[in-house]
């Protein structure tokens, strides 16, 4: 096929009203035409190369395996009608951008070999609502769908409700456990600050009596005797240096009952304009002390936008990660907080040298209640609810981990939401 047929293939595929998605032999994404980019409101450029069923985690299924396996090991053309299954892929969206309704999805998957005689899969998503609406029998079969959709939607608002006092009780089982750490960074401060005050007390009756004896003192020569004797030149320097001092412990316990205040709120639930990197520091000052005796944490902030996010929910998901580093340290170590900005996305990275993460593990850390970490130093679910947390804000985590050398954990965020999330609702 030469350019001009390439070009007018691609322009076919570009102004289609069906969902093309191209797969290797392996099912990571090749390519993906423009109506799967508006009706999934993911972008292609961050999909690439990755498995099918990470970017769509719900076409993880018997069906996909089933029907892979006939496309591959026979050659056929499947097709899936909407009966066997609603939909392969969730399309939550128009392509307008508008919430979509309820939409019945049949698929078609079929093996092709591209230009270099690979093997390759081609899946095409199309809508049959109007087709089963056509039919009164299929109407009805649609109506009664529709109402078992309502009350799955009714369900999956009650898991909601029950996911958000399931990540407050986490988030305050997190604090809880640091709680022993904070108190420690809290009473340093408080402690000489109460010491300055006793000492600032002394000097103030010091300096009063000096005062008094202005009033009295036969000469100024006793008057010079008296300020020589209580020492006041070096009352007067200590004075300063107290005040000083004490201004700064209370300010370092204002940023943690700041901090504190900000991870402790429940009524959060609204998407709006974050700086990420006050959000990390603000985390830092809750699991500063967790941290300091743990590792040197290295700060390599890049250029980033404010982003929409709920703040508090993603100052969880970077809390979480950093006490796991801190737990994978056997020794004195380093962790890394990294950020940075490409086109519509943020990262942000939090990078151990613990011990890692074997390699069969790596599948499993984000299930509920799994955790390789000794009884009461973790519930088992940070990192699943941070995994939530990233996927309600469109997201996506990766991580790599080597043993003896370290874990990376990536996070990526969209820098705006979806209009469905925009105007109220968030997408699953």
């Amino acid at each position: 096929m030469d350019d001009s047929q390439s070009n007018l293939a691609s322009a076919l595929i570009e102004h289609l009203d069906i969902g093309v998605i191209i797969l290797d032999a392996e099912l990571r994404i090749q390519y993906w035409n423009e109506f799967i980019s508006q009706c999934a409101g993911k972008a292609l450029e961050h999909a690439r190369q990755q498995p099918l069923i990470q970017i769509f985690p719900e076409a993880d299924t018997p069906h996909l395996s089933k029907i892979l396996a006939q496309a591959r090991d026979h050659g056929l053309h499947v097709i899936t009608q909407w009966r066997e299954s609603s939909h392969l892929i969730h399309l939550p969206y128009m392509p307008s951008g508008q919430p979509a309704p309820s939409v019945l999805q049949s698929s078609l998957l079929f093996p092709f070999n591209d230009l270099n005689g690979q093997q390759c899969f081609a899946l095409l998503l199309y809508d049959t609502s109007e087709f089963a609406r056509s039919n009164e029998q299929l109407d009805a079969a649609l109506k009664a769908l529709s109402s078992k959709q309502i009350d799955q939607a009714q369900l999956i608002k009650k898991l909601e409700t029950a996911n958000t006092q399931l990540m407050q009780s986490e988030k305050l089982a997190a604090i809880g456990q640091l709680a022993a750490g904070v108190a420690h960074e809290i009473n340093n401060p408080i402690g000489y600050v109460f010491s300055n005050l006793k000492t600032l007390a002394s000097y103030v009756q010091d300096l009063l009596r000096i005062i008094d004896t202005v009033d009295t003192a036969a000469s100024l020569d006793e008057l010079r005797q008296l300020k020589r004797s209580l020492e006041y030149d070096y009352i007067r320097s200590d004075v300063e240096a107290l005040i000083n001092e004490s201004e700064d412990g209370i300010d370092r316990v204002k940023k943690i009952i700041t901090a504190l205040k900000d991870f402790s709120h429940i009524e959060e639930e609204e998407f709006r304009l974050a700086d990420l990197h006050r959000g990390l520091d603000t985390t830092l000052n809750v699991v500063n002390n967790e941290l300091k005796y743990k590792a040197e944490v290295v700060k390599e902030y890049g250029e980033i936008p404010e982003l929409e996010c709920i703040p508090s929910q993603i100052n969880q998901v970077m809390m979480n990660l950093l006490v796991n580093a801190a737990h994978a340290m056997d020794k004195f170590g380093r962790i890394t907080l990294r950020s940075g900005h490409e086109v519509d996305w943020v990262w942000l990275e939090v990078e151990d040298t613990g011990k890692g993460i074997e390699p069969h593990l790596l599948n499993r850390i984000y299930e509920p209640f799994y955790t390789t970490k000794p009884v009461g130093k973790g519930t088992g679910l940070g990192l699943s609810l941070s995994y939530n947390i990233v996927q309600k804000h469109h997201g996506r985590i990766e991580v790599s981990s080597v043993l003896g050398k370290g874990t990376r954990f990536r996070i990526w965020l969209p820098v705006c939401q979806p209009l469905a999330v925009q105007l109220g609702g968030v997408a699953s």
